[in-house]
């Protein structure tokens, strides 16, 4: 009895036949299907992408995807995660179809984009066997939303999100959480806003759940900076005008570490940190204007090239196997492949649907209380 992986075909080459196998014949469809995708996302001629703002995630992606498809032009709209996603709402709204795909953080995808129904399944466009298969992806394959067919998780880490200027502070003195509610640090630190989606956000709902309600009451009480623009924060801390920023991670002080500037992470806090998938989130909008193309970029984005380049951009490092991840803890981003299990991750994890309707819904609520 022949099983089908033993079945073969003649192949006509000729004047040779050549047995092959129904698995090989198989192959050759889904790569001649690929070739199709290619050549139609051509001729569409380019695909829409909204992405966090950072200069080096652009220029990796500029470079990366034109080289590997070139004929296909890549339109990268760069914007905090809420402002990408209030522009793809009023357009979903109007009937319009520009952006295709959301790269971003999960309350903004998951409040903003999954629960009015905009957008359209991920996996059928994961279309490549070394981007589809989970083998190759630690976890497997990692959703955000509780149906998980929409919210792709690429990235998979530890994130610590406390930033300091090494001449004002030594890493000692914030040991904890409650260190920050030091007088000595009153009027010191920054903070991404934590009312609207975003790292500042994502941290406030961890405190929520560790700590509670009133902590972040004396927290606030600290007399923070509160603020959206990502680089400003940075720079108060990178300059020496502020001594600590809590939401402000790796991509948004590299700049400043570049140029030798006295920033650092803290590493050793007593309660730790959230797990998570940072920006490394994707979404495929329902009904794209150029679906090929938005295949095309889909499987680069998942590929061993296209996690390269956004790990080597974000600090953020993927769940991919076959890309290097070691260098990111010393930016405050030790990969969760390397240092945690798939259940411990799924313990710490903060982000999400279920995560984000518990804990950082009700924490934005109470961050728009608390700064007035």
């Amino acid at each position: 009895m022949k099983s089908a992986a033993a079945a073969f075909v003649l192949l006509l080459t000729g004047n040779s036949i050549f047995p092959v196998s129904v698995d090989a014949q198989s192959g050759a469809s889904r790569s001649a299907e690929w070739e199709r995708i290619v050549e139609a996302a051509r001729k569409e001629g380019k695909v829409i992408v909204s992405i966090p703002t950072s200069a080096e995630l652009r220029k990796e992606f500029d470079s990366g995807f034109r080289k590997a498809y070139p004929g296909i032009d890549l339109e990268l709209n760069a914007a905090r995660g809420a402002a990408n996603i209030n522009k793809i709402a009023e357009e979903q709204n109007a009937g319009v179809r520009s952006i295709d795909l959301h790269i971003g953080g999960t309350t903004s995808i998951i409040t903003g984009l999954l629960a009015p129904n905009f957008l359209d399944p991920v996996m059928p466009s994961m279309m490549l066997p070394e981007v589809r298969d989970p083998k190759n992806w630690w976890g497997g394959h990692i959703w955000a939303d509780s149906a998980k067919r929409y919210v792709y998780s690429f990235t998979g880490y530890m994130t610590e999100t406390i930033w300091y200027n090494t001449t004002l502070v030594k890493p000692e003195e914030i040991n904890s959480w409650d260190s920050l509610l030091d007088s000595k640090w009153k009027g010191k630190i920054v903070i991404l806003d934590p009312r609207s989606p975003g790292s500042g956000e994502s941290n406030w709902a961890f405190l929520l759940r560790i700590k509670g309600e009133q902590f972040l009451a004396k927290l606030a009480a600290q007399e923070m900076m509160v603020g959206r623009n990502l680089r400003q924060l940075a720079e108060q801390v990178a300059r020496g005008k502020s001594a600590v920023s809590i939401g402000v991670s790796y991509y948004t002080y590299l700049p400043f570490i570049k140029n030798g500037l006295p920033v650092k992470p803290i590493s050793n806090l007593k309660e730790g940190y959230y797990a998570g998938s940072g920006s490394g989130n994707l979404a495929v909008l329902k009904t794209p204007a150029h679906p090929n193309a938005a295949k095309v970029f889909v499987n680069w984005l998942l590929s061993k090239e296209g996690q390269t380049a956004v790990t080597k951009a974000l600090g953020q490092p993927t769940r991919r196997f076959d890309v290097d991840t070691q260098w990111t803890k010393e930016f405050g981003h030790p990969a969760a492949k390397e240092v945690l299990t798939p259940e411990k991750f799924d313990e710490l994890e903060n982000g999400s649907e279920e995560v984000v309707v518990k804990y950082r819904k009700p924490a934005m609520h109470l961050a728009e209380k608390l700064f007035r």
